[in-house]
C-alpha cells in the first residue's frame, strides 16, 4: 500500500476545493395528506447550507 505525505494531501485538497466533498445528501420524509403514505425526497446540497435548508423545510 502506498503512502501519501500530509503535504501532498493538503495541496490536493486545495486543488479540489469545488469538488463533491463539499456536498451532502439530505433525505427528508414527506407525508401525502390524501393517502397518509410517506415518500422520501433526496437532495444534494452544500454542507454550509444544510441548517438553512432544514429550517426552511420543517
Amino acid at each position: 500500500m502506498a503512502k501519501v505525505s500530509k503535504n501532498a494531501r493538503v495541496a490536493q485538497r486545495a486543488a479540489n476545493a469545488g469538488s463533491g466533498r463539499d456536498h451532502v445528501k439530505v433525505v427528508t420524509s414527506v407525508k401525502n395528506p390524501a393517502t397518509g403514505k410517506y415518500s422520501y425526497k433526496e437532495i444534494m446540497i452544500h454542507k454550509d447550507k444544510v441548517n438553512e435548508y432544514l429550517a426552511a423545510n420543517k
